[in-house]
């Protein structure tokens, strides 16, 4: 069981940056695969980024390619996303979700969401242009 909580969220104006962090509770936080996602008005859920137990392989949607970068403390349990150059676009609430646990901290994390077992509560961020 992980239990995951996001801070973060906001308002920002475009262009701006923002870092949202998500803090996990449980055992053996690197056996699990992180992702964000987000899910704006009337749009599905989506995968925004992943990161593998030990934080070396990564994936992201092509729309924030450049621009977002996952990133996890397993010393701390965390994992974060810092979000540069937004856009109204970006607009959603994003959420941070466990997959897992895994038999290898090495797996490449996932973009299917019916994959991750654990979700956040969710965290807004509002891009104003």
């Amino acid at each position: 069981q992980v239990q995951l909580v996001e801070s973060g969220g906001g308002w920002v104006q475009a262009g701006g940056s923002r870092r949202l962090s998500c803090a996990a509770a449980g055992r053996a936080f690197s056996n699990y695969n992180m992702g964000w996602f987000r899910q704006g008005p009337g749009k599905e859920r989506e995968l925004v980024a992943a990161v593998s137990g030990n934080g070396v392989t990564t994936r992201y949607a092509d729309s924030v390619k450049g621009r977002f970068t996952i990133s996890r403390n397993n010393a701390k349990n965390t994992v974060d996303l810092q979000m540069n150059s937004l856009k109204p676009e970006d607009t959603a609430v994003y959420y941070c979700a466990a997959d897992g646990p895994k038999y290898s901290t090495t797996y490449r994390p996932t973009n299917e969401r019916a994959q991750y077992d654990y979700w956040g509560q969710g965290t807004q961020v509002t891009v104003s242009s």
